[in-house]
């Protein structure tokens, strides 16, 4: 659960601050975008795709800089990631997938996995490398993070990364 900003009171120490504030708006207009994208549970995942690209548009990355990797599983996002974080072409790789827990405890394997993958791999290369994988409990707990009632979580992923590009720019001076 999130709290809203605007319920956050202001500080006057923190007012006297450099602050690089969030920029979701717009990307910069130069970048390039891979998402890497699990083909199992296709139905949850082609929507979290859909969601990402399309707010990738939104904020001004033309379809043809995002470049869309898909891979057998969500086990396989932090090898395809890699290899598209390596290359030096994007700018963010944003994983999208969805592991449904079933009746064993292969979900929490694969969720771990998955994390600690991606984690490693945005600090080996510098760059945003995004946690787009649902974690649930139920197909109905996806579905509602992959356009339904809760959001698309896709959507919020590809965000996060014109967050972290404009940051990095910002930060780093590029």
């Amino acid at each position: 659960m999130r709290i809203p900003s605007q319920f956050v009171a202001e500080n006057k120490a923190v007012a006297g601050c450099t602050t690089h504030s969030l920029q979701t708006a717009s990307a910069p207009s130069d970048v390039r975008v891979a998402i890497a994208v699990s083909h199992y549970n296709h139905a949850i995942t082609y929507s979290l795709l859909c969601g990402a690209v399309e707010t990738l548009n939104n904020a001004g990355v033309d379809s043809g800089r995002i470049e869309v990797a898909e891979v057998p599983g969500a086990f396989e996002l932090p090898l395809a990631a890699d290899a598209l974080a390596c290359s030096g072409r994007f700018a963010a790789v944003l994983c999208l997938g969805a592991v449904i827990r079933g009746e064993t405890t292969h979900d929490q394997y694969i969720n771990t996995s998955v994390a600690n993958g991606i984690e490693n791999i945005g600090r080996q290369y510098g760059i945003p490398i995004l946690f787009g994988l649902l974690t649930c409990d139920t197909l109905e707990q996806a579905e509602a993070r992959a356009g339904g009632d809760v959001g698309n979580k896709g959507s919020e992923c590809a965000e996060a990364a014109i967050a972290m590009i404009n940051l990095l720019q910002e930060v780093l001076g590029q």
